[in-house]
């Protein structure tokens, strides 16, 4: 059975960005020691066209051949041009308002995000899922998340989006590794007890 795993950026309260989701006071903090813990351990989570700025658009993939996010987070790459901005991953897009996938890598899912969700965790494969964002679809499948990678990043915002779009639930996980970087971003990897 393949993993899900949720990684995401987020402030030290826990918001993944302002109240309408943005995130840019965040890349003040993408440095050199930064750019290389995600070569190396997660290069899949650069964005093609990212990967290939840093001349690793030829890098295997570690842990995931698969992206799932919802259309917030896919509208980020659409309005930068980038209809496919994963293309290096096969892309699962959850969208209700897009008729049409504006790329032939791109899978739009409208109906059942949970049930897509197991069957592509059934499939048989040595890598897992990365699910990219964003809150409301953190929230709808918080039952199907095994795995935690949290960047948390040295500010506090107050107030904005939260990493899981969720009413209250009690979830519990397991601390697996905590990771500091130099200039203050903490990862923290959980997995899910079951």
């Amino acid at each position: 059975m393949r993993k899900l795993t949720y990684y995401i950026a987020c402030s030290i309260d826990g918001f993944i960005g302002d109240p309408e989701g943005d995130a840019t006071s965040m890349f003040a903090f993408v440095n050199e020691e930064f750019l290389e813990f995600v070569k190396t351990e997660y290069p899949e989570m650069l964005p093609t066209q990212g990967r290939r700025m840093m001349g690793i658009d030829d890098l295997e993939n570690r842990r995931f051949d698969t992206v799932v996010q919802g259309r917030g987070s896919y509208q980020l790459g659409l309005d930068a041009g980038l209809p496919s901005p994963y293309n290096h991953l096969r892309e699962i897009v959850a969208s209700r308002t897009l008729e049409e996938s504006p790329h032939p890598n791109v899978e739009l899912v409208s109906g059942d995000l949970v049930a897509r969700i197991r069957e592509l965790k059934a499939e048989d494969s040595p890598y897992g899922i990365y699910l990219c964002g964003g809150s409301t679809i953190a929230g709808q499948l918080l039952d199907e998340i095994d795995e935690l990678v949290i960047k948390t990043y040295p500010q506090v915002y107050g107030s904005g989006m939260p990493m899981f779009g969720t009413g209250f639930s009690v979830t519990d996980f397991t601390l697996e590794s905590v990771r500091t970087l130099e200039n203050g971003i903490l990862v923290r990897t959980y997995s899910r007890k079951r």
